[in-house]
This record gives C-alpha cells, structure tokens and sequence, in this order.
C-alpha cells in the first residue's frame, strides 16, 4: 500500500512541476508605456529574469532593472520605482498569455 500511495504521490508532483516549467512566467511592465521590464521569475539563467544578475532586466546597473537602486525602476524615490511604497506607477505584473 506505501509503495501506491508513494507512486500516486511522485505521479503527482511530476504533473505539477511539469505545468510550472512549461508555463509562461509573469512579466513586469510599466503601466503606462507597456514598457517590457523583464520576467518576473527566480531563475538567475533566463537572460530576461529579474533574477539574473547579469541580464538587462536584473542587474543593479541597468536603467531597466528593477534591481537598480539608481535607476527608475529601482530607486526607493521614483514614482515608477517597484521598491517605492508610495509610487504611483510602480511595475505592472503582466500574465504574458
């Protein structure tokens, strides 16, 4: 009976992990120009990920970053900046679908 409910349980797991690596991750856009701001996702390799600290979108140097804390969409004053709470046009979080 283990042996079922252990199989059961991967089956499961691999069902769920299969729809996260094939689905689209949410993307970052301002809200008022649409501008692409990167995607939204945790991998440090995806060249478009606000996690790669290399990329266009997650490096603390580029003017398009959200993790540049000099830039506008990273300064903790800019009214476009996700890391300001008072902004009032912080980035958008888009389904890409």
């Amino acid at each position: 009976m283990k042996s079922i409910v252990t199989q059961v349980t991967v089956s499961i797991a691999a069902v769920l992990m299969a729809g996260i690596v094939f689905a689209d991750t949410p993307q970052l856009r301002d809200r008022q120009t649409g501008k692409y701001l990167g995607n939204l996702s945790a991998n440090p390799y995806d060249p478009n990920s606000t996690s790669n600290p290399y990329g266009q979108y997650g490096s603390k140097y580029s003017p398009d970053s959200i993790n540049n804390p000099h830039g506008k969409y990273g300064s903790p004053y800019s009214n476009d900046s996700a890391t300001n709470p008072y902004a009032t046009n912080p980035p958008a979080i888009v389904d890409p679908q």
